[in-house]
């Protein structure tokens, strides 16, 4: 390929490029931008000629890059999105007007106890900001966070480079989940649970990993301990339903655990061995962090777990 100088490309044809490797076609990149499909077409085709690779090929109904293009896609991204920051440096944010879209990266146990008061505000005071929560692997929240896919994330802490900026922002104390007619017996229900008969029964893990243990069992561990795992699986939602028709316990963070089963036949009972709170931090990259509309957007998920 011959050497291409900056000064000879449209930045809109990059635009382009990244719209149809994270859409994965053209029709659907033209919906992206609100362009026509030919528009898109012949911008592609000028990126093609410029670079003289085909940067997509046709795999079914899907375009597959090729190693050029997987190649440019992440600087790419870096470069409009340093660039689009720096041009909102310049502005104000405005949540009245904004047509912004917002993309959270969540898990399950934190989605249920932010988006409903995240939504509440939103949807009062920005009424044209759209937002998308999205579960994404903790090994690729950085390069998200760092493309621009992702405006902010909230998860357990997690190491990440120093260009990954960090806010803890809530604790969540573990709990126990029984049903309500679990055999165990009513006294030892009433008097909140004791360790033995907890290691006496059988037990559910959440875990997004297919093996390796949680932080119960390696607390259990510190002190000698283990508990039989009969199920492992992926939602709490899943698991308190299994909990509610079975003798199984499941051990999860009380906020969560509380909306949860709110309509299931379970009991939600203090943890009986005092285990560390479940932190739960706020991500952003570091090339965000002054730019208006983050900054908003942060404030609006801070507020959630502060003001609960």
């Amino acid at each position: 390929m011959n050497p291409v100088h900056i000064r000879g490309i449209d930045l809109n044809l990059l635009v382009v490029l990244d719209a149809i490797f994270t859409e994965g076609g053209i029709t659907p990149a033209a919906r992206k931008l609100n362009l026509t499909q030919p528009a898109v077409s012949h911008a592609l085709a000028r990126l093609r000629a410029l670079l003289g690779d085909p940067l997509f090929v046709r795999d079914g109904r899907a375009m597959r890059a090729t190693p050029v293009a997987r190649k440019l896609v992440e600087p790419v991204r870096r470069a409009l999105r340093s660039l689009e920051v720096s041009l909102n440096e310049t502005e104000s944010f405005d949540p009245a007007s904004s047509q912004r879209r917002f993309t959270i990266g969540v898990r399950d146990v934190f989605e249920a106890t932010l988006l409903p008061p995240l939504m509440r505000t939103i949807l009062r005071v920005a009424p044209q900001v759209d937002v998308a929560a999205l579960t994404v692997g903790r090994d690729e929240l950085e390069g998200e966070l760092a493309s621009g896919q992702l405006d902010a994330a909230l998860d357990v802490r997690w190491p990440m480079s120093e260009a990954v900026r960090r806010q803890r922002i809530a604790e969540e104390k573990l709990v126990v989940v029984a049903r309500e007619r679990h055999p165990m017996t009513k006294a030892a229900a009433q008097r909140g649970l004791d360790l033995d008969t907890y290691l006496a029964q059988e037990h559910v893990v959440v875990s997004s990993r297919r093996s390796g243990a949680g932080p119960v069992d390696h607390e259990l561990a510190r002190f000698g301990l283990r508990r039989r795992i009969r199920l492992r699986c992926q939602h709490y939602f899943a698991a308190s339903r299994v909990v509610a028709v079975s003798n199984l316990l499941l051990t999860m963070p009380e906020h969560y655990a509380r909306i949860v089963n709110k309509r299931l036949p379970n009991q939600v009972l203090p943890m009986p061995l005092a285990m560390p709170p479940l932190d739960a931090y706020l991500y952003w990259h570091n090339d965000v962090d002054r730019d208006p509309a983050n900054c908003w957007l942060r404030e609006q998920l801070t507020a959630v777990f502060t003001g609960r």
